[in-house]
């Protein structure tokens, strides 16, 4: 199964399987039936200037929401949503506009160790166990961008 995620997610994008089901799932995580851990996330497109949308995982730390990169700095989301500065939508139910801070490499292990024990589809994309400990995390964060969800408006 890991060998599997890892092909489907060659050279750290996700090939045309990849993208088909990365479709179908932001289509159930947009519709609010899924988990509320489960969501869309939008951001335009830093190149294309269109909205891309794909599912992610949302990790909880200490009441706070956070988004993490299974697949690094390089992930297209996360160089869309540096260029947006921050500005991003998620939609589970409904649409929300959003700004994602991101969190400095020091803060990240205890997100990181969240996002793993949520998202299965993540582990094989990430060099270190959900149930390490929390050292082994801090090692490998730096290679993971993680940006805090900040609602920009009061429901």
């Amino acid at each position: 199964m890991a060998n599997l995620k890892r092909w489907l997610y060659r050279g750290n994008h996700p090939n045309w399987i990849a993208q088909l089901l990365n479709g179908f799932w932001a289509a159930i995580h947009s519709s609010g039936i899924a988990p509320n851990y489960l969501v869309t996330l939008e951001v335009i497109g830093r190149k294309s200037g269109r909205i891309i949308s794909l599912p992610v995982v949302v990790a909880l730390v200490d009441g706070q929401r956070y988004l993490v990169s299974m697949l690094g700095d390089e992930a297209q989301w996360v160089l869309n949503v540096r260029a947006a500065n921050g500005k991003a939508f998620i939609r589970a139910g409904r649409r929300s506009e959003v700004r994602l801070e991101e969190v400095p490499a020091e803060q990240r292990a205890p997100i990181l160790k969240a996002y793993l024990k949520r998202a299965p589809g993540a582990r094989p994309h990430v060099a270190v166990n959900k149930d390490a400990p929390l050292a082994e995390f801090e090692a490998v964060a730096a290679s993971y961008p993680a940006f805090r969800i900040v609602p920009t408006q009061e429901p």
